[in-house]
């Protein structure tokens, strides 16, 4: 797992690389720095910004292989960007690292019982290969939801479990 000085050596590692690499296009190490963004919620925050979310500081970074929010210290403060929670896959909106309180996207099935996802929080993951996917990270406890929302309970029922399968 990489620290946020890890990943900002990192950063500064890929940015000093393409500075001399892109030496004699007119490229330079600020020009690398400016390519690095992560999303959360489906807008841009550049490389360094903080957002606050679920009582979390999370920090945009580079972690090696792509952009990454690296979690930082719990806060009281409000949230800075929207929470619409993980209902949809992560891919184009959210960078590796955001976490989101589950939703009825995330719902599952153990044998015949339906684990709501609103239970947990859950994390923007890289897998083995292919796009990125939601990951529970912690009980829903862990998220402090701002004044006037909530965890929304799901619209399914264990009836739809069948087996362990969502149908």
């Amino acid at each position: 797992m990489f620290t946020r000085f890890a990943a900002r050596a990192m950063a500064a590692c890929v940015a000093v690389a393409a500075g001399a690499i892109g030496t004699g296009l007119g490229g330079g190490a600020a020009q690398a720095d400016e390519g690095i963004a992560c999303l959360w919620a489906g807008v841009s925050h550049p490389y360094l910004s903080e957002v606050v979310a679920g009582g979390w500081t999370f920090e945009c970074g580079w972690d090696g292989l792509s952009s990454h929010w690296f979690r930082g210290g719990r806060t009281g403060a409000p949230s800075t960007v929207p929470n619409p929670g993980a209902g949809r896959a992560p891919s184009g909106t959210f960078s590796g690292g955001a976490l989101q309180p589950g939703t009825a996207y995330t719902d599952y099935c153990v044998g015949s019982q339906l684990i709501e996802g609103a239970e947990d929080v859950y994390e923007v993951v890289w897998g083995a290969s292919g796009p990125p996917f939601w990951k529970a990270a912690a009980p829903i406890a862990q998220w402090r939801f701002d004044a006037g929302t909530g965890p929304q309970p799901s619209w399914r029922s264990s009836s739809l479990c069948y087996d362990g399968m969502l149908i």
